[in-house]
């Protein structure tokens, strides 16, 4: 009971303070046009990339299928990215980690509340995104199947904070480019799990390693549920129970592996120093 009071304690302080740290860099109005211009321009990058390469235009069935998956790919960036680096940012730049780590509070926690604070703004950018595509490129969405929403939604976040954490673990241990752990995973999983293309598109191995990913089940859920079809034929044969099931099996690894991958991390970087460790990169 003590450790659950001291997780949720850790869960508040980092959400109230990654908050702070998302949107309190400047005036409101600043802060609305940038939550709105953000999203519009990755966009406008994805809208004029795809009428380069692909045929038909805007009109092409495959259009919604990609701007769907990219638009909540910003999840992955924002949620996985996001809780790594914050370990960076804590230590390295605010010089602050040593001290949550001393707090009445569970850095684990801690972490969790970060990356609560790192999908608020995902969320508003998703949903700017989603607006933008219905009104100016012709996307049309529906929602036939608010519970396959609801459900892949909830387990695709829950999963994307817990493998955060694992990464975290990861950035406690590295002395420098911690930062780009982060990055990196999200990048290769860009690619790896059809968020802009369809897997039949990559080599074979590739292919079955994208199978084998989290997020590409979760985009594939997504999209059943907002466009009535999936991107991936490879997968047509699943259900939507099936999916979820996939999905919710890949949350409950992403539990196991972060609580005991991560108190490992933790342990090790308390023996040798690292939490308050300043390389000044």
């Amino acid at each position: 009971m003590r450790r659950l009071r001291e997780a949720w304690q850790g869960f508040k302080a980092g959400a109230w303070l990654g908050w702070q740290i998302e949107s309190n860099w400047t005036e409101p109005f600043l802060f609305a046009i940038y939550s709105v211009i953000k999203p519009v321009a990755g966009v406008l990058i994805l809208v004029f990339m795809y009428l380069v390469v692909a045929q038909g235009g805007l009109e092409n069935p495959l259009f919604p299928q990609v701007f769907l998956g990219t638009t909540f790919y910003l999840y992955v960036v924002n949620v996985l990215s996001g809780i790594s680096w914050s370990v960076h940012d804590d230590r390295e730049h605010y010089g602050m980690l040593k001290y949550v780590y001393m707090a009445p509070l569970h850095l684990y926690g801690y972490l969790l509340g970060r990356g609560a604070a790192k999908t608020l703004v995902a969320t508003i950018s998703v949903l700017i995104t989603l607006a933008f595509g219905m009104a100016f490129l012709r996307v049309r969405l529906s929602l036939g199947s608010p519970g396959l929403l609801a459900a892949a939604l909830m387990l695709g976040l829950a999963a994307l904070a817990f493998y955060g954490i694992l990464l975290a673990g990861v950035s406690l241990l590295i002395a420098r480019h911690g930062w780009m752990v982060g990055d990196v995973v999200a990048g290769g999983l860009y690619l790896l799990c059809g968020a802009a293309f369809p897997l039949a598109l990559l080599p074979a191995p590739f292919q079955a390693l994208g199978l084998g990913l989290p997020p590409t089940y979760w985009l594939e859920a997504l999209r059943r549920a907002l466009l009535g079809a999936g991107l991936h034929p490879e997968l047509a044969a699943l259900s939507d129970a099936q999916l979820l099931l996939i999905l919710a099996g890949s949350t409950l690894l992403g539990v196991a592996l972060s609580a005991g991958l991560f108190r490992a991390a933790e342990r090790i970087a308390v023996r040798r120093g690292l939490l308050d460790m300043q390389t000044m990169y």
